[in-house]
């Protein structure tokens, strides 16, 4: 009696998984169909390493881009610019990202830096390993010679983006 009320509840959790499967995949495909219709969204993909959907979410967290005057504030609004420690004549070394503004867009770009900069293979058949976005790369290699770790070197490159 007590295994037949546990299959009926872990069925009645599958059935659930299941519709919230098909909504979200529902869901998925009107933002595909909203994000094809704004012209941002193609400029955004047209970056190497950025995709419908990130491009989709990094569109929808901005909002209107006529909101900021320079690229500064924009970085601020998504939280990745490095914070400020000093008092007086002393200045801090261990300055970390103020996360004060949209955590969405601070992860859709920390996910756009890290598919931009994975090496992908021309061909499967050539052992020839090229940037995605060599540019990014590039600086992302810069960072990582100076000595920076990696998500410093990552977090630069998004402010970088």
């Amino acid at each position: 009696n007590l295994y037949h009320s546990l299959t009926l509840s872990l069925d009645m959790y599958i059935n659930m998984l299941l519709e919230y499967k098909k909504h979200l995949s529902k869901l998925e495909d009107e933002i595909d169909a909203l994000a094809k219709g704004i012209e941002e969204c193609k400029v955004i993909q047209s970056i190497p390493g950025i995709g419908e959907k990130i491009a989709a979410k990094i569109i929808s967290e901005i909002g209107e881009i006529d909101r900021f005057n320079h690229p500064k504030k924009l970085v601020a609004f998504a939280g990745i610019d490095p914070s400020v420690f000093e008092s007086g004549t002393f200045k801090g070394t261990l300055n970390r990202i103020t996360k004060r503004g949209s955590s969405r867009l601070r992860h859709a770009l920390y996910m756009a830096v890290k598919c931009a900069i994975r090496d992908s293979r021309k061909k499967k058949t050539t052992d020839e390993i090229i940037p995605r976005n060599k540019r990014l790369r590039e600086f992302y290699d810069k960072k990582r010679e100076e000595g920076k770790p990696f998500k410093v070197a990552v977090i630069a490159c998004a402010n970088k983006f």
